[in-house]
């Protein structure tokens, strides 16, 4: 059993994990003053079905180097290992049986997806059973993203937290597009993950 008294959980596809997807993690670690942030890899994530990603455990290993030298940075297979789609409300069952019972359980994404919110399976006990936290993104009307988080907490009695990070552009899909185009992604992302990226000949003609 976990013994965390707090945490937060990230999901996403990191295809690749980058510096956005790190400061992130860290602002609202220390925002929230949670004891953990754990990384999330998606295994076959149901919303991205309409493009390839990389494979599952590649993505998974580039976490890992990702966050190596953060001791308050963990990382779970718990989607990689699934066969089928993975939905957020069963991750979120499972950390909840693993922690311990008075365990406090943040959920971070950004503002496209509490937007969009009510689309996600089963959302309505997933509000039920955890905070969110809603980071602002560029590109995001701070108001229009306000104005969503009010209008859920007053339908739904959502607890969702909203936090403004730093505005890196930085995007998962930039850098694949650079690695594909030959262009430099130093700085962008962790050296390991780079290095890692190289290695594997990873986002080489995609289109």
């Amino acid at each position: 059993m976990m013994q965390y008294r707090s945490m937060g959980l990230m999901g996403g596809t990191f295809d690749p994990i980058h510096y956005g997807h790190l400061m992130l993690a860290e602002q609202v670690r220390c925002r929230f003053e949670l004891d953990v942030i754990c990384f999330v890899p998606s295994g076959d994530p149901p919303h991205k079905q309409d493009r390839v990603t990389t494979p599952k455990w590649l993505r998974y290993e580039m976490v890992k180097l990702g966050i190596e030298d953060n001791p308050n940075f963990t990382i779970s297979d718990l989607e990689v290992r699934q066969e089928a789609p993975s939905y957020t409300v069963e991750t979120v069952e499972t950390f909840k049986k693993l922690a311990r019972e008075d365990c406090e359980i943040y959920f971070i994404t950004g503002a496209d997806q509490i937007m969009a919110l009510e689309t996600w399976q089963d959302f309505r006990r997933l509000l039920g059973e955890i905070t969110f936290v809603g980071a602002s993104r560029p590109g995001y009307q701070d108001s229009e993203l306000v104005k969503e988080i009010h209008r859920l907490q007053d339908h739904y009695s959502a607890r969702i937290e909203y936090l403004e990070v730093p505005a890196l552009a930085i995007s998962s899909s930039d850098i694949r597009g650079r690695v594909n185009r030959g262009e430099s992604i130093k700085y962008l992302l962790p050296g390991p993950v780079e290095a890692f990226i190289r290695r594997k000949n990873l986002y080489r003609a995609l289109d």
